[in-house]
């Protein structure tokens, strides 16, 4: 069955735009795959076009073989960024051919399942009001009446990072901004309870002293914490496992963590707790699957990060559903009023889970359609120096 052709599609998102690719074959069979990244999603789309592009000709069913071949053929392009999203939807798509073809879900050719219910936690909970107790408070309070027991937030949004001539200005914080950081989470955890876990999300935007203190201020608080996200960029392995040593809350990185080879160091210096790479920039559901096999030898568990497009949740939910080591997935609670009328079928989100359905492939099909009707932006939203 050889690779005849393909569509991207560059969607604009309630975060950022997503970027969705078709895989078509000569036996008349498709597979959908995503690269959502940002900012910069034109270079993304631009890359799934190259790579795709590389590939017309090739047998679909030689899914690892194709992975390995463009990795090392464009690896002087580096191990992140754009090529890796490009090979992230490539893979995602080849596994959701495959899985037609064969007339069996994704996660049977993975091994099959340990679960088909897949617990998620919400993130875009906030989209509301101000950045306040209130606000807050009474979203948290509605995400989890829809079932959700976890939560990620960043209570430090209420500072400008900043680009350019202010690209510093994140690196501390004010009293004034520490303390609201504190509040803000203290007043979630009253409202919710320890029924419900909190993430801590920080972008990596504080610098190491200041994620120290954080975190050791915000462990006096009384609730239940899910993790402590990303207190360094991943360039910093060293400071990351010494932030880990230094304090109480766990901490969970990943999402920049774009390959295999990317996450070896961190686990071999015992720099997280809990990992969370993202399956539209890591390489895709055989990247991913590695990933988790390999935290499994080092005993951590894998939460995918996950605020993208619709086939980014799917594929992530089949391979959860085939590793022992997963915790929760990550997914964007309110979004665009289209995610599911894209998709053949609805999200089958029940009660905070994702219910893995039968059918073959990712077993969605996706409305080119509506698709079209909402392009992503192609050039720089008001106020912002990158495209998203």
């Amino acid at each position: 069955m050889k690779i005849t052709g393909f569509e991207l599609f560059l969607v604009e998102g309630i975060k950022y735009n997503w970027t969705l690719l078709k895989l078509e074959t000569d036996e008349g069979i498709h597979g959908w795959g995503e690269a959502t990244n940002w900012p910069g999603s034109p270079l993304v789309e631009a890359a799934c076009r190259h790579v795709a592009e590389s590939i017309v000709g090739q047998d679909a069913s030689r899914i690892d073989f194709i992975w390995t071949k463009i990795y090392r053929d464009m690896n002087w392009l580096g191990q992140a960024g754009p090529l890796l999203s490009a090979i992230s939807a490539v893979d995602i798509a080849l596994w959701d051919i495959k899985g037609k073809a064969l007339g069996v879900p994704v996660y049977e050719l993975l091994g099959g399942v340990y679960r088909k219910e897949i617990q998620l936690y919400a993130n875009y909970w906030f989209l509301h009001g101000d950045h306040n107790v209130e606000d807050y408070v009474r979203q948290a309070k509605e995400a989890v009446a829809k079932g959700f027991t976890g939560l990620k937030f960043d209570p430090f949004a209420h500072v400008h990072y900043g680009y350019g001539d202010d690209l510093a200005a994140g690196n501390t914080l004010t009293e004034d901004q520490k303390q609201l950081a504190v509040d803000l989470v203290g007043a979630i955890g009253k409202a919710v309870g320890k029924g419900v876990a909190i993430a801590i999300e920080t972008h990596a935007f504080l610098n190491g002293p200041t994620a120290v203190e954080m975190a050791l201020r915000l462990a006096e608080l009384d609730f239940n914490c899910m993790w402590y996200e990303e207190p360094a960029l991943p360039e910093f392995p060293d400071a990351i496992a010494d932030i880990r040593r230094r304090i109480s809350l766990p901490v969970c990185v990943g999402e920049r963590l774009h390959s295999r080879f990317m996450l070896l160091p961190v686990l071999q210096k015992q720099a997280a707790d809990i990992i969370m790479p993202d399956i539209t920039r890591c390489g895709g559901i055989s990247e991913m699957r590695k990933m988790a096999n390999l935290a499994e030898t080092f005993n951590v568990p894998i939460a995918p990060h996950n605020p993208n497009g619709p086939i980014s949740t799917i594929a992530s939910a089949h391979v959860m559903a085939t590793v022992p080591n997963f915790f929760r997935q990550e997914f964007m609670l309110q979004d665009v009023a289209w995610r599911d009328a894209c998709l053949s079928h609805p999200l089958p989100i029940e009660n905070g889970f994702f219910i893995l359905p039968d059918r073959p492939g990712l077993g969605f099909d996706v409305d080119e359609g509506v698709l079209q009707q909402h392009p992503g932006l192609r050039k720089p939203p008001e106020g912002r120096a990158f495209y998203i």
